[in-house]
């Protein structure tokens, strides 16, 4: 008896693979594929980032040698890539080192680095850091908009922007 039901799982289980085979066979090359393009996709945005930490290297090296021009075409390029980390540095760059004299050059890499995807409190950090540019060309109100902005949304830098924005 116990033999028997062995037998019969066994051969509805045989049965099953057989009437079923281009479906399990379409369901395994899939399975494949997707891992195949998850690690493609993976080393594609690695060789991406590391191309463009090369570039802010290099970048860092011509505004050491005074070839500022060059540096902030480079840094320019940072920001236009989107990337999550090096962009936003990137920017810093060109704010903190006078690369770009036209504010609303700068205040269009500002609204590029916007469209990026970050976590909410590098977000309020990249907020903090436009209201204090807006405030330095004395677009004071718009600074203290992103400002309360930034206390309403109880970041960590809740304390800071409500100092700056006395």
């Amino acid at each position: 008896m116990e033999n028997e039901e062995k037998i019969n799982f066994a051969t509805k289980i045989q049965n099953l693979v057989q009437n079923n085979k281009k479906i399990i066979i379409t369901v395994f090359v899939l399975i494949v594929l997707v891992f195949i393009s998850v690690v493609f996709f993976k080393n594609y945005q690695s060789s991406k980032n590391e191309k463009i930490s090369e570039k802010f290297i290099q970048a860092e090296l011509l505004l050491s040698l005074n070839k500022e021009a060059e540096s902030k075409k480079i840094y320019t390029e940072i920001v236009l890539s989107k990337n999550k980390f090096y962009s936003l540095l990137a920017l810093n760059e060109i704010i903190d080192n006078n690369l770009e004299e036209n504010s609303e050059e700068i205040l269009k890499l500002f609204e590029i680095i916007e469209k990026i995807r970050v976590e909410r409190e590098q977000k309020n950090l990249f907020k903090m850091k436009k209201a204090l540019y807006l405030m330095k060309i004395s677009k004071n109100d718009e600074g203290k908009k992103l400002l309360n902005e930034i206390i309403s949304d109880n970041s960590i830098w809740k304390e800071t922007a409500s100092e700056v924005s006395k």
